[in-house]
This record gives structure tokens, C-alpha cells and sequence, in this order.
């Protein structure tokens, strides 16, 4: 075993297994200059040979500098074992365990760090570093630009953890100086890197689940990100600050970020095209998926059904709808940060270790990221857990609207169950026989192909209109655009005169003359069925007058020359009738008896 250099410094870090933790631990290896303990909540140290930083850590324990401690941070005795002997501690809790329970956070989170605040006064540590989070400020109703260290913590928290988190930083700074302690905080922005178990997972479980179709919010949205290596590197330049600028920097606050600041999306996107997911098109304002999502979370709360997938979807949710940038300049200044990683290539880098998400990869980490619901154990693998679960999306939206459309028919209708069945077995009589009769040409237009191209630009044509429209009710609801405003008004204004309004006025006009136009023919029906009558008595007081020829020397067309004669003689008139008066109609006999008696 080699030999431990006694011009190192003997530091503890506090969280060495987290995902900061372990790139701390192997940055301050590469320098050379330290002597790490590391101290979790694992009762012994489990190494990872996929991970860069465990490959570190494994040489500098058989080297001797590196040791690994079992450390619950509720319990004082076995912080101060740890902590003993060293002269830092850097406090990098692991945010990933955390399980959503107030009591159980509040345990870990804030009554841990003031053990360990404890513990490192006891055992007289000169300096105390903790990583806390940017979003203390974060309250999920404002935009932050631009923000620095004079910004007040939130006064409505976007979660318990934030809450949680900004007690334990507020605690920390107080604890300056005291008892020969120097303590400082740094607050980074969406940290992301290799071994992330938070931001890119959640990414994952968007993308895997229906919310990948869509753009979620306005992808004007602009967040600062932060690779966890350059986390680690300011956490170390704080502890340097604190030995030359101890006045600058102790009990002081910094904001950490990649100084890149990049649109929401468009670091998602990256991200996931790197990992195989399609692009998606189709734009949903946030606060609309915002709604339904806390719906969901509110319903499972109340049937106490767990889906991690859902505080996925909600976390990215968050951070799509608005802008958070801060400013790193007090970093700059007081403790010397620049990112060591740029953005590209943090990107790049994370996506490599993250290949056992990609797309079509059956990963055992995915299997461990998602924890069974009670309902999945007890509905299984079969199609009715297929259908119930939505997992085959097609199938269960048919089956959903399906359910819709037979309790429409049955409770909604106002019909008897009687009826009701009845009618929907004809139904599908009917639609079985036209089923069957259907031709075998015409039977092969269901089996038609669309050229991709087509149908590509089908649905391209169709969003391009959706998020036209989209953009339309955004700009009217900023109230910037007047002449657009005024556009919409002379639209509707004409649409509400020329349809709303004539429509009804114009089909009363219709139906009345429909009316009228009914009326007059039936006067007119009975006024040639009682010229009719005349004639034909007449007629039949004189036989030899004749209605055509009377009517050719009058030089006038009788209304019934053409189609009343027959009817006059009750049939053919060159002998297919009988002039008798045995086919004759009661009118035509009221008639006669009436030309006898006068």
C-alpha cells in the first residue's frame, strides 16, 4: 500500500455515494492533494465498474487515500466518528431518495445538517461546504432573469423538498463562525451529467409515456443547466475561497451554472434525439398540462395509486413553463468559478452514459427506476391490463370510447332498456348486412396504402394550422398586436351578421314561402277539380258536346284537356271506359244530378 503524503488535507464527504458525491469524490482524488472520506447511508461501499468515478475510488482505497464510512445523519455518534480528524466537510445530500414524506425529509434534510453542524463544531472543522438547490427561490408563478444572490427564498415553495432544502441552507449560513466554523452554500441549476438519477430519468419517462407527442409550454422558456462536474469544481473553489477570502465568502450564498443559458426544449430535445425519441410537433400550453397533471396526482392521492411516471411529467412540466436564469458573477468573483465543462460536451458526455435509456434498450436500471403499482400487480400482463393501463394506446381509446357511446345509448337517450337494446340490435343488423354485401372490389378499398410522403405532409399542413392558431390566442392574449386584434373583431363581426344572424332569418323566409307556395296549389287542385265536375256534367246532359273541340274553337287550352278528360270519363275515352257512369266518381255524380234537376 503506498504511502499517504502529510501535506494533503484529510477531508469528509458527506454524500459520497449521491450523484454529486461521486464526482466530488474523484475530482479531488485527480488533484492529489486530499485525503477522502467517504461517508453515506450504505452500510458498506458498493462500486460501480460502468462508472469513471467508482474506477477512482476503487484505486485510491487499495492506495489508502480514500476510506468509506457507514453514516446516518440522524445520528450524531456515528457523523462525529466520520467527521473526526478531518479539517473539511463538503455536505452533498442525495435528493433522488427523497421520498415525498414531510416528517421523514425533515428528519434527513434539516434536523441531518444540524448534526453535522454539531458534529463539526465537536470535532473542530475548520470549514463546512453544502450544495443546495437554486430552487429555494423557485415559488412556480414568476419568471426569474438574470437572478443573484440577493433574491429572497420563495414564499410559496414549488415542493417540500425546496422547502425542506432552504430550512437546512438557512441553517448552515447561520451557523457561520461559530466555534471557529466557516461555513458557506452554493446553490446550482439542474444539475445533469452521467450517473443523473433525476432530471435526465424524468426526460425518459416523458418520453415513454403519451406527453412525448407534444411541446409542453412555450419553447421561449430559457433555464440555466449546470454539468455535475463543474458542480464539483466550485464546491472545491469554495473551500479555497474560504482558506484566502474567508470575509467574501463565508456565510455567503453563490448561484452555479453552466453560464449557458439554453432553452428548455431545446435541451430536452437534444437529449432525447440523442437517445433515439422523435421530435415532437405539437404544441400544448403548459398550463393546461399543468392542470391535468395535478388532477392526476389529486386522484391518486385519493385512491392511494402511486406512478412515479407522474411526478416525472410534473417536475418537466415545471421546468418547461418558465424562465429561470441566474447570474454567476458573485461565483466569478469571490470564489473564482468557470465551468470546466461546456455545454456541448457535458451533453454529449451524458448521453454516452445514459445508452441503457436509449430507445428500444431493455435496461435492468430502467426496471429499478420504476417501482410496480398495486393495480399493475393486480391486473398483471394480460389485454385487460393492457387496455385499463393504457398501454397499448390504440386499443384502450377505442375501448374508452366505446364504453362512452354504450352508456350514451342506454342511460343518456331517454329510451327503455327495451328500446334501447333493440335499437342497437338492428343496428347491428344493419351494419352486418351491409358488411356482407359489400363487393369484393369495393370490399378492397378498406386495404389501401398512404404514400409517407403524403400523410407526412398531411399532418405537417394540420399543425402548422394548430399552432398557427396557437400563436394567433397567444399574441390576442398578450395584448401587443392591435391590428390583429382588430382583424379577429371585423372577422367575427362579419361572421356573427352574415351567419349567426341571416342564417335564421333567411330560412324563416324560406319555410314561409314554402308555405304560401303550398297553399295556392291546393286552391288551385280544387279549382280545376270543380271545373272538372262541370264539364263532365255537361257533358253528360249533352253527349255530343265535346270538350277538345269546344275548347279548339274557343282558341283556349282547358286545364283539363290535357290530363282531365280522362279523369272525366272515368278512363279511356276512345272505348276503354264506360260512359254509363259506372266509373264515375261521387263529385261527377253530385254533378249530374244537379245539371237534371236544373
Amino acid at each position: 500500500m503506498a504511502m499517504v503524503d502529510d501535506q494533503s488535507t484529510t477531508c469528509l464527504v458527506l454524500g459520497g455515494r449521491s450523484f454529486v458525491g461521486r464526482c466530488l469524490v474523484a475530482r479531488l482524488l485527480k488533484l492529489g492533494n486530499w485525503i477522502v472520506r467517504v461517508a453515506d447511508s450504505d452500510q458498506s461501499l458498493q462500486l460501480d465498474p460502468d462508472l469513471s468515478y467508482d474506477s477512482h475510488l476503487k484505486h485510491a482505497v487499495f492506495t489508502g487515500r480514500a476510506s468509506y464510512f457507514h453514516v446516518d445523519v440522524c445520528n450524531k455518534k456515528s457523523i462525529v466518528n466520520a467527521i473526526e480528524g478531518s479539517s473539511v466537510v463538503f455536505y452533498v445530500d442525495d435528493d433522488s431518495s427523497f421520498n415525498h414524506d414531510f416528517f421523514s425529509g425533515y428528519m434527513i434534510i434539516v434536523q441531518g445538517v444540524k448534526n453535522v453542524i454539531n458534529a463539526c463544531q465537536e470535532c473542530k472543522v475548520k470549514r463546512l461546504i453544502y450544495n443546495s438547490t437554486a430552487d429555494v427561490v423557485l415559488d412556480n408563478s414568476h419568471d426569474i432573469h438574470n437572478g443573484n444572490e440577493t433574491l429572497l427564498y420563495a414564499t410559496k415553495f414549488k415542493n417540500i423538498y425546496s422547502e425542506l432544502k432552504a430550512q437546512a441552507e438557512a441553517t448552515v449560513l447561520l451557523a457561520n463562525d461559530m466555534d471557529g466554523l466557516l461555513t458557506c452554500a452554493l446553490r446550482p441549476s439542474n444539475i445533469f451529467g452521467p450517473g443523473d438519477r433525476k432530471l435526465l430519468p424524468s426526460l425518459v419517462d416523458v418520453a415513454k409515456s403519451g406527453w412525448a407527442k407534444f411541446i409542453i409550454g412555450s419553447d421561449g422558456s430559457i433555464c440555466d443547466y449546470t454539468y455535475v462536474e463543474n458542480v464539483a469544481h466550485a464546491l472545491i473553489c469554495a473551500e479555497a475561497a474560504l482558506v484566502s477570502r474567508m470575509v467574501s465568502v463565508s456565510g455567503k450564498v453563490f448561484f452555479i451554472t453552466n453560464i449557458e443559458p439554453m432553452s428548455s426544449w431545446e435541451f430536452s430535445l437534444h437529449m432525447l434525439e440523442g437517445l433515439g425519441y422523435y421530435r415532437p410537433m405539437v404544441k400544448l400550453p403548459a398550463v393546461v398540462v399543468r392542470l391535468i397533471v395535478n388532477l392526476i396526482k389529486w386522484m391518486h392521492s385519493k385512491t392511494n395509486f402511486r406512478n412515479n411516471s407522474n411526478y416525472s411529467v410534473h417536475n418537466i412540466v415545471q421546468l418547461m413553463s418558465y424562465t429561470t436564469t441566474y447570474d454567476c458573477s458573485a461565483a466569478q468573483h469571490h470564489i473564482e468559478y468557470s465551468p470546466v465543462v461546456l455545454m456541448d460536451e457535458g451533453i454529449t458526455s451524458t448521453i454516452e452514459s445514459f445508452s441503457h435509456l436509449a430507445k428500444g434498450s431493455s435496461s435492468v436500471i430502467l426496471d429499478k427506476l420504476y417501482e410496480q403499482s398495486k393495480m399493475e400487480q393486480l391486473l398483471g400482463d394480460g389485454e385487460v391490463a393492457e387496455i385499463l393501463l393504457w398501454r397499448d394506446e390504440r386499443k384502450s381509446f377505442f375501448c374508452f370510447c366505446g364504453v362512452i357511446s354504450l352508456f350514451y345509448w342506454f342511460f343518456l337517450c331517454e329510451r327503455t332498456v327495451v328500446s334501447s337494446t333493440a335499437q342497437l340490435l338492428l343496428l347491428i343488423t344493419f351494419c352486418l348486412y351491409g358488411y356482407s354485401i359489400l363487393s369484393t372490389e369495393m370490399s378492397s378499398y378498406f386495404h389501401f396504402e398512404v404514400s409517407e410522403t403524403g400523410m407526412r405532409n398531411f399532418v405537417r399542413n394540420a399543425l402548422n394550422i394548430w399552432n398557427g392558431v396557437s400563436h394567433v390566442l397567444r399574441s390576442l392574449a398578450q395584448g401587443r398586436n392591435w391590428s390583429l386584434f382588430f382583424e379577429v373583431v371585423v372577422l367575427l363581426y362579419v361572421f356573427k351578421l352574415f351567419v349567426v344572424n341571416s342564417f335564421p332569418t333567411s330560412l324563416g323566409i324560406v319555410r314561409s314561402g314554402n308555405r304560401r307556395i303550398t297553399r295556392d296549389f291546393k286552391r288551385a287542385n280544387e279549382a280545376l277539380y270543380g271545373i272538372r265536375d262541370i264539364f263532365a256534367a255537361v257533358e253528360h246532359i249533352n253527349p255530343t258536346f265535346n270538350i277538345e273541340r269546344f275548347s279548339r274553337s274557343q282558341h283556349w287550352t282547358s286545364p283539363v284537356t290535357h290530363w282531365g278528360c280522362d279523369a272525366v270519363y272515368g278512363g279511356d275515352r276512345n272505348g276503354g271506359g264506360d260512359k254509363s257512369g259506372g266509373d264515375r266518381t261521387p263529385e261527377v255524380e253530385g254533378a249530374v244530378v244537379r245539371a237534371q234537376q236544373g
